[in-house]
Protein backbone atom coordinates (compact mmCIF):
# COMPACT_ATOMS: atom_id res chain seq x y z
CA UNK A 1 0.00 0.00 0.00
CA UNK A 2 1.55 3.25 -0.85
CA UNK A 3 0.72 6.40 1.37
CA UNK A 4 0.32 10.24 0.83
CA UNK A 5 0.11 12.70 3.93
CA UNK A 6 -0.84 16.22 3.55
CA UNK A 7 -2.59 19.02 5.44
CA UNK A 8 -0.09 20.00 7.75
CA UNK A 9 0.63 23.74 8.55
CA UNK A 10 1.02 26.13 10.95
CA UNK A 11 -1.65 26.93 13.81
CA UNK A 12 -2.09 28.69 16.86
CA UNK A 13 -2.52 27.14 20.41
CA UNK A 14 -6.29 26.36 20.79
CA UNK A 15 -6.53 25.96 16.86
CA UNK A 16 -7.30 23.15 14.65
CA UNK A 17 -5.79 21.31 11.86
CA UNK A 18 -6.96 18.53 9.27
CA UNK A 19 -4.42 15.58 8.09
CA UNK A 20 -4.95 13.32 5.33
CA UNK A 21 -3.54 10.34 4.03
CA UNK A 22 -4.63 9.16 0.62
CA UNK A 23 -4.31 5.54 0.29
CA UNK A 24 -4.08 3.03 -3.01
CA UNK A 25 -2.70 -0.64 -3.41
CA UNK A 26 -4.87 -3.51 -3.03
CA UNK A 27 -7.01 -5.40 -0.27
CA UNK A 28 -6.86 -2.26 2.18
CA UNK A 29 -9.53 -3.49 3.89
CA UNK A 30 -6.77 -5.80 5.77
CA UNK A 31 -4.89 -3.02 7.30
CA UNK A 32 -4.95 -1.31 9.89
CA UNK A 33 -4.21 2.39 9.67
CA UNK A 34 -2.25 5.09 12.12
CA UNK A 35 -0.83 8.29 12.51
CA UNK A 36 2.62 9.04 14.13
CA UNK A 37 4.31 11.95 15.12
CA UNK A 38 8.03 12.92 15.97
CA UNK A 39 9.42 16.27 17.31
CA UNK A 40 12.75 17.23 16.64
CA UNK A 41 14.96 15.51 19.36
CA UNK A 42 12.26 13.08 20.47
CA UNK A 43 11.23 9.36 19.55
CA UNK A 44 8.39 8.86 17.01
CA UNK A 45 5.01 8.67 18.88
CA UNK A 46 1.98 6.51 18.54
CA UNK A 47 -0.93 9.20 17.73
CA UNK A 48 -3.87 7.23 17.01
CA UNK A 49 -4.94 3.92 14.42
CA UNK A 50 -8.07 2.95 12.93
CA UNK A 51 -8.98 -0.74 10.99
CA UNK A 52 -10.11 0.15 7.85
CA UNK A 53 -13.68 -0.89 8.45
CA UNK A 54 -13.56 1.94 11.65
CA UNK A 55 -14.65 -0.86 13.78
CA UNK A 56 -11.62 -0.37 16.11
CA UNK A 57 -9.96 2.85 17.15
CA UNK A 58 -7.34 3.74 19.38
CA UNK A 59 -5.36 7.00 20.51
CA UNK A 60 -2.36 7.75 22.03
CA UNK A 61 -2.81 9.52 26.10
CA UNK A 62 -1.38 12.91 24.81
CA UNK A 63 -4.08 13.27 22.12
CA UNK A 64 -7.16 11.63 23.81
CA UNK A 65 -10.02 13.81 23.54
CA UNK A 66 -8.79 16.64 21.35
CA UNK A 67 -8.13 14.13 18.01
CA UNK A 68 -10.15 12.36 16.01
CA UNK A 69 -9.23 9.54 13.54
CA UNK A 70 -11.53 8.50 10.74
CA UNK A 71 -11.87 7.34 7.00
CA UNK A 72 -13.44 8.26 3.81
CA UNK A 73 -13.69 4.42 2.05
CA UNK A 74 -14.96 6.51 -0.88
CA UNK A 75 -12.09 8.24 -1.17
CA UNK A 76 -9.48 5.59 0.10
CA UNK A 77 -8.52 8.19 2.39
CA UNK A 78 -7.97 8.48 6.28
CA UNK A 79 -8.20 11.29 8.35
CA UNK A 80 -6.89 12.82 11.66
CA UNK A 81 -9.15 16.46 12.76
CA UNK A 82 -6.50 17.76 15.77
CA UNK A 83 -8.51 20.21 17.87
CA UNK A 84 -7.43 22.51 20.44
CA UNK A 85 -3.97 22.14 19.45
CA UNK A 86 -0.84 22.82 21.75
CA UNK A 87 2.24 23.72 21.13
CA UNK A 88 3.94 20.28 22.23
CA UNK A 89 1.73 18.68 19.23
CA UNK A 90 4.54 20.62 16.86
CA UNK A 91 5.63 17.75 15.15
CA UNK A 92 6.38 15.84 11.69
CA UNK A 93 3.13 13.61 11.18
CA UNK A 94 3.11 10.33 9.51
CA UNK A 95 0.71 8.14 8.58
CA UNK A 96 1.35 4.44 7.82
CA UNK A 97 -0.26 1.31 7.18
CA UNK A 98 -0.10 -2.13 9.62
CA UNK A 99 -0.44 -5.42 8.43
CA UNK A 100 -0.97 -7.75 11.18
CA UNK A 101 1.80 -6.76 13.89
CA UNK A 102 3.91 -4.60 11.99
CA UNK A 103 3.92 -1.23 9.97
CA UNK A 104 4.85 -1.66 7.01
CA UNK A 105 4.10 1.12 4.81
CA UNK A 106 4.62 4.63 5.46
CA UNK A 107 3.80 7.82 4.42
CA UNK A 108 6.18 10.68 3.72
CA UNK A 109 5.28 13.21 6.47
CA UNK A 110 3.47 16.44 7.12
CA UNK A 111 4.73 18.74 9.50
CA UNK A 112 2.36 20.43 11.61
CA UNK A 113 3.47 23.82 13.63
CA UNK A 114 1.60 25.06 16.61
CA UNK A 115 2.52 28.52 18.03
CA UNK A 116 1.71 29.75 21.33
Amino acid sequence: VQLQASGGGLAQAGGSLRLSCAASGRALSEYIMGWFRQAPGKEREFVASLSWKAVLKDYGDSVKGRFTIYRDNTKNTMYLQMNRLKPEDTAVYYCAARLGSTWISWGQGTLVTVSS
